[in-house]
């Protein structure tokens, strides 16, 4: 699974694994793949580099990055505070309406919530770049577009790719004329923040619109076939996230949340606006149906749903209340039916290629006679 990108980077496989978890990523690395740290969950940099640190230890040396959450536009003197002041108090009552319906226990005396998406915050996210620029990443994306034309600079300053997930040929347009190196075309089917288009549809538009630019394929991809499938629209390799939940690398802190991946089919997620405020593709859960109910008070947009509703995730996570526990994840989520390590998710994508590659050229033989 080689392309001229993975060759570029020094990889046995073009398969770049988005992850929260450091030890997947360096997993995904030492398997051949390309380990991508997802950073908006660090709200301190000694997290950051915390965690990197470990990576470093970890990884063997081959070649990694990180993922950010930044808007394109700079928004600074902004502060949480500011912000959590923008919430109305209905939607607050809602919350805590919400969590009373289905007990859930309140966090101890003076326990912070663990969960808060503040990694969207300028001050946050530069604070993650000083200190990424100090490892060897290799490549730095964007969740959130194109990053500031000023880390686009200091990335490429530093030898470090750029990526950027788009949802449509008309966002890689903007990234190819932002300068950036590596443009995701993200998939409806896929994990967290999506657009409408299909994989199967926007691949080959994204390809084609950024030429010669090249293009992670993303979005309901789990197996070698379908990374055969993306390689022959165009695409020089894979983006992966979901797929590494329910690896025994990961560390989701909660037995029953593994258990409802494990049992989860293709037709058990939803694009909801109910965890950041822009539509995310995630388990569906009580949670996002009363979100989602017409008769509820609606999300907040990004960033004050996320804030909004940091301390009740955290909650129902720490207490396992499962008719509201969820998480992030595609739609390949139907194939996720055993705990496996990421080695051994790498030696299925392999063997999956290798058929499909043998199967292809088969009927192109007979084709040719």
């Amino acid at each position: 699974m080689q392309t001229e990108l993975s060759n570029q980077l020094g990889v046995e496989h073009a398969v770049f694994g988005f992850t929260p978890f450091p030890a997947v990523a360096a997993a995904i690395s030492r398997a051949g793949g390309f380990g991508v740290l997802g950073a908006v969950r660090y709200t301190a940099p000694d997290e950051l580099k915390r965690d990197l640190d470990w990576i470093e230890a970890h990884v063997d040396g081959r070649p990694y990055g990180l993922d950010v959450v930044m808007p394109a536009k700079k928004v600074e003197g902004v502060t949480e505070a500011d912000v959590e002041a923008m919430i109305p108090e209905a939607h607050r009552d809602f919350v805590r309406e919400t969590l009373v319906k289905h007990g859930v226990p309140e966090l101890a005396e003076g326990e912070a919530s663990g969960w808060r998406i503040t990694g969207w915050m300028e001050q946050v996210a530069r604070t993650q770049l000083d200190v990424a620029f100090d490892y060897p990443i290799r490549l730095l994306a964007n969740a959130l577009g194109s990053p500031p034309a000023d880390v686009v600079a200091r990335a490429h300053d530093q030898g470090v790719l750029v990526a950027a997930l788009a949802g449509s040929a008309r966002h890689a347009r903007k990234h190819k004329d932002a300068g950036i190196d590596v443009v995701v075309a993200q998939g409806y089917e896929a994990g967290g923040h999506t657009g409408e288009i299909a994989s199967m549809v926007l691949t080959p538009e994204v390809v084609e619109a950024v030429d010669p630019l090249p293009v992670l394929a993303a979005g309901g991809i789990g197996s070698g076939q379908q990374v055969a499938a993306a390689l022959a629209l165009g695409a020089q390799g894979v983006w992966l996230g979901s797929v590494w939940l329910t690896t025994t690398e990961a560390d989701l802190h909660s037995p029953a949340l593994t258990r409802k991946l494990l049992a989860a089919g293709s037709g058990d997620t939803v694009r909801s606006r109910a965890l950041t405020g822009k539509p995310a593709r995630q388990l569906r859960t009580e949670w996002t149906d009363a979100w989602d109910d017409p008769d509820g008070p609606g999300t907040l947009p990004m960033p004050l749903q996320g804030l909004l509703v940091a301390e009740a995730v955290s909650r129902i996570q720490k207490y396992e209340v499962e008719p509201l526990l969820g998480t992030p994840v595609g739609q390949i989520v139907g194939r996720m039916n055993s705990e496996r390590s990421v080695q051994a998710v790498f030696d299925d994508l392999t063997r999956g290629f290798e058929r499909a590659v043998d199967r292809v050229n088969r009927i192109a033989g007979r084709s040719g006679q």
